[in-house]
């Protein structure tokens, strides 16, 4: 009679140990899936905006665009990297192209009605923005920036820029991302 109590309390133990690690895991695997989303993620989302999330590899320390699209296997026209500026006037601005290209900044200016626009110092992305360099995106920075998108996006059924944070990527299609940034197009490259 002694034995089969210990049997029942010993069944009993593993049975409630089993039962914890099974909950612990659904838990962690929930924080998981939280975790995974970024502030831009959960702005999307709260508009019901479609998109797609993607991830790279990062651990090589290549973070420059052209590495971000040959990661994902995406064409370098697709993927987007997003630039800050400032203006003659002290206004910051937003612009969003293709990570291959380079910003002309007379286009850039004029497209903003500035005299003229440089870049801010990568020390001073995170200040302005909310984001470090390699996570920039144009959705969700600490305050919304005049934005405006390179033209070439008009003529992508889908574009990719950063997630807000590095290793994230988000695809979506162009008029979504122009809607949720309150942004224009211009030509911005040559």
């Amino acid at each position: 009679m002694l034995g089969g109590r210990r049997w029942v309390c010993r069944h009993f133990y593993i049975c409630n140990q089993f039962l914890f690690i099974s909950q612990l895991k659904k838990e962690v695997s929930t924080l998981a899936k939280a975790a995974a989303k970024t502030n831009a993620m959960r702005i999307l989302e709260q508009k019901k905006i479609d998109f797609i999330s993607h991830t790279y590899d990062h651990s090589d320390g290549k973070i420059d665009g052209a590495a971000v699209a040959q990661k994902m296997g995406q064409s370098p026209q697709t993927v987007f990297k997003t630039l800050v500026t400032i203006g003659h006037s002290k206004n910051y601005y937003v612009f969003v192209i293709p990570v291959t290209s380079e910003l002309h900044l007379k286009n850039a200016a004029k497209a903003v009605g500035e005299k003229s626009i440089e870049m801010i110092p990568v020390k001073e992305i995170n200040r302005v923005t909310g984001y470090i360099r390699g996570g920039c995106s144009p959705i969700g920075m600490k305050k919304q920036y005049v934005t405006v998108l390179d033209e070439s996006c008009l003529n992508l059924p889908k574009m990719i820029v950063s997630g807000g944070k590095i290793g994230f990527q988000i695809e979506l299609e162009p008029k979504d991302l122009i809607a949720v940034c309150d942004a224009r197009t211009a030509q911005l490259t040559q």
